[in-house]
């Protein structure tokens, strides 16, 4: 989440680009609430994919589950 101010800005992909940089690993995933499409578009134009939906909880809503691969795109 980035406050109001600092929306539209290109603040969030620098803070998600910042805390994957550097990485071992070979994927990045993760859970966006489905009610929320424009939350999920944000993701999409930095590279994830949706794979599918999971509901972890039967009290919770349904995310959809993207990836992507690592290392980051510049």
């Amino acid at each position: 989440m980035v406050r109001a101010p600092w929306r539209k800005t290109g603040t969030a992909k620098q803070l998600h680009h910042g805390l994957l940089q550097g990485r071992d690993e070979d994927l990045a995933v993760l859970l966006v609430d489905v009610t929320h499409p424009k939350v999920q578009a944000l993701p999409e134009s930095w590279g994830y994919r949706k794979v599918g939906e999971q509901q972890p909880f039967p009290d919770s809503p349904r995310y959809a589950v993207m990836f992507t691969e690592l290392p980051l795109p510049a």
